[in-house]
């Protein structure tokens, strides 16, 4: 198996001096009858192989719009899974959707799940290698005259997926959750000042290297996950992308949906984007962690939600991005 950048950023930087043990829970979650939705297993190509992902369809299956549900940073699956973490996070989003009468389509990134074999070497990966990917889903669901529009939903890293992907002609609306306003070289920096200034300043030279496009043979030991030889090319094409960049070249409606009790990406994210893009909307939810579930600041009760499919979806999230996608 080729490895894309396995438990890195967001959740290399949360658990780096933590190990966490707990047994795999498997949610039931019937809140409405099962045969009102279907759902479907769907493949596209890429240049390297086969994407898989699942077509979540409502009652009503004809003249609907639809979102392409798109996964964040690491190994996460299209159900927002990644290892250990079981959350279900974007199953649940797509389970809300369809009982609001909206289709989705949700998939494995490739190097991940169904998708493992469509990948390239991890030293070959570059950031539009997961925009091409999406874009193919876009193209997918665009030849499906079922649809009324397509929308993309995209969740931290795959926010700034989405923002590229979107400047597809089929897509009508773009949602960004939990997705950073600056780009990742600053965000890493912050992540690793919240666990010590000591790993900052050795992570600073690195990064300041990479952003001129310069490989760095030896990174320090205790970051060496984090840049390793194989991923830098990776991390050097995503220093590259500015996410305000990204959503001011859209023109459609957008949607940006931010927790106050994300301990990966704050609040001031998204109100950075929603200042650069005035005509967007900003919805901040209370009490949402990076998994939209509720949960306290607290960094260790905050992570066990990570861990914890039985949450709900915290209350007023589903509500607004259908609100968005249905103009209500």
């Amino acid at each position: 198996m080729n490895c894309i950048i396995a438990m890195q950023f967001f959740y290399a930087l949360i658990f780096m001096k933590k190990a966490i043990h707990f047994n795999l829970i498997i949610l039931f979650c019937f809140l409405t009858p099962v045969f009102a939705q279907k759902e479907k297993e769907v493949s596209v190509k890429n240049v390297n192989g086969e994407l898989h992902g699942t077509l979540l369809l409502p009652k009503e299956k004809k003249n609907i719009p639809v979102a392409l549900i798109i996964a964040g940073s690491g190994p996460t699956d299209r159900n927002g899974n990644s290892g250990m973490m079981q959350n279900n996070s974007l199953k649940l989003l797509a389970t809300h959707l369809a009982e609001n009468g909206i289709a989705s389509l949700r998939y494995d990134k490739q190097g991940v799940g169904k998708s493992v074999n469509a990948s390239k070497p991890e030293e070959e990966l570059r950031f539009s290698d997961f925009v091409d990917d999406a874009s193919h889903w876009i193209d997918f669901l665009a030849k499906n005259k079922r649809f009324s529009s397509i929308i993309v939903i995209g969740h931290s890293e795959g926010a700034l997926i989405g923002k590229l992907a979107s400047q597809h002609e089929a897509v009508d609306k773009f949602v960004s959750i939990a997705g950073a306003g600056r780009t990742i070289d600053e965000i890493i920096l912050d992540q690793l000042e919240d666990q010590s200034v000591e790993l900052k300043n050795q992570a600073t030279p690195v990064i300041e290297q990479l952003k001129q496009g310069e490989l760095v043979e030896n990174p320090p030991s205790e970051l060496v996950a984090l840049f390793r030889l194989s991923v830098q090319p990776y991390l050097i094409s995503w220093m590259e992308l500015s996410p305000v960049e990204a959503l001011k070249s859209l023109a459609i409606p957008s949607l940006i949906i931010q927790g106050t009790t994300d301990i990966q990406v704050k609040v001031e994210e998204a109100e950075k984007l929603h200042e650069a893009v005035s005509q967007s909307e900003l919805v901040i939810i209370e009490g949402m962690n990076h998994v939209f579930k509720d949960a306290p600041i607290d960094r260790d009760a905050n992570i066990a939600a990570y861990m914890d499919p039985k949450l709900p979806l915290s209350e007023g999230f589903g509500e607004a991005i259908v609100g968005f996608i249905l103009g209500k």
